[in-house]
């Protein structure tokens, strides 16, 4: 560390590399918080979880009780122990709850006034933030998976919606109207997800296996379906165009846009490169995943090399997104993990599950003592420590 910053005065290091690296310290030594609680209010388990991208203070969960809730993440009693306190909540007392289940909750991106959430009642909500009341509401004829806003688009107020049908919907936020269908899916949409690098790139994940990429600009609009294969199996072939050999029910794009991650029931998690839908290969090995619904899982941002934890059984698994070597399993929960998302300022993760609770998970205040055994190299250190950048110096 001191190394570091004696070089980054010095001017020899890109300021950057110094936080790429802290932050990779700091996911490597995820561990339960035994000093912080997150208020209990769920009577149901936890399907989802977003963390508002202005502040990053506040967090909302949704539940199968149908309840949502809004917490600050904010220590601010400043003592060493505290719990995460519900600011509010809309509970069942509440006129415009949801009835069923809620599979989606999702911060607007620009502002932390307003809010979204779907639900197997069949609408989505959008609501105010100050005096919890329903903005607007859409509803659908069929069961509600998934929606997601755009996180980067100026241009659009773009929701898509996925749901037991097999057309994706395109609900506009300035209009209150849905403004167009994506049709390609045969089955229901499990999963939806906006590029972070493109205003008009959607992915969606179905139960028919497959991955769909588009331009919603387009009158076609599909651009690819994803090919494990590589487009090396005859189309003849019954898994031919297919992303998985089983439901498609997780997506994730990597924080720069430029790959995309998906899980599905065949319990296998594939990377492709989102500009040409080509199958990276990378071996994650097994990655149990028996829901039967959609999977949120999530990735780190900022660091030397990424990350990607993934709700595995009662644990999160963690991966390095690019070499897919398993770092370590988090074990807290002692039901099912539905959800978890990243708190990318303090490196912090946050899961939720059927047993309940939600669980935060911090960067370790201790480093390990290394041993003194003078004959430790570095090609012994994990790799994921390695910094994948490189100045021209260094290259030379």
């Amino acid at each position: 560390m001191l190394g570091f910053l004696s070089a980054r005065q010095t001017g020899l290091e890109d300021p950057l590399r110094l936080r790429r690296a802290e932050s990779t310290r700091r996911v490597l030594g995820l561990e339960l918080n035994k000093d912080r609680d997150v208020e209990r209010i769920h009577g149901g388990g936890i399907n989802t979880l977003d963390i508002e991208p202005v502040e990053g203070r506040y967090m909302l969960s949704g539940g199968s009780d149908g309840v949502i809730v809004l917490y600050d993440l904010e220590n601010s009693s400043k003592q060493s122990y505290y719990t995460c306190k519900a600011v509010c909540s809309i509970g069942r007392d509440h006129p415009d709850v949801h009835r069923y289940s809620v599979e989606t909750v999702q911060w607007y991106p620009h502002d932390t006034g307003m809010f979204t959430s779907s639900s197997f009642d069949k609408t989505l909500k959008v609501w105010d933030t100050n005096t919890l009341q329903t903005a607007d509401v859409f509803n659908f004829e069929e069961t509600v998976y998934s929606h997601h806003m755009s996180p980067v688009s100026t241009k659009h107020c773009l929701v898509a919606v996925g749901t037991r049908g097999p057309k994706v919907q395109l609900c506009d936020l300035k209009s209150g109207s849905c403004s167009h269908i994506l049709q390609g899916h045969r089955q229901e949409i499990l999963a939806v997800s906006w590029s972070p690098r493109y205003d008009y790139i959607l992915a969606t994940a179905s139960a028919d296996s497959r991955v769909k990429l588009w331009d919603v600009r387009r009158a076609s609009g599909c651009l690819i379906t994803l090919d494990q294969h590589n487009g090396k199996k005859s189309q003849a072939v019954e898994s031919a165009n297919t992303a998985h050999n089983g439901k498609v029910n997780g997506l994730c794009f990597t924080s720069d846009g430029l790959h995309l991650l998906t899980v599905g029931t065949d319990n296998r998690m594939r990377l492709w490169n989102s500009s040409n839908g080509e199958n990276t290969l990378v071996n994650y090995g097994k990655v149990c995943n028996n829901s039967k619904k959609g999977l949120k899982f999530t990735v780190s941002c900022g660091c030397s090399s990424e990350f990607v934890f993934v709700p595995y059984g009662s644990t999160i698994a963690v991966y390095t997104v690019y070499s897919g070597e398993q770092i370590t399993m988090l074990k807290g929960h002692y039901k099912t993990v539905d959800c978890c998302v990243f708190q990318s300022n303090f490196q912090e993760l946050y899961s939720g599950s059927r047993d309940c609770n939600i669980l935060a998970w911090v960067p370790s205040l201790y480093e390990p003592v290394p041993d003194d055994d003078e004959t430790t190299t570095k090609s012994q250190l994990n790799p994921a420590f390695e910094d994948a950048w490189s100045s021209s110096d260094e290259e030379g």
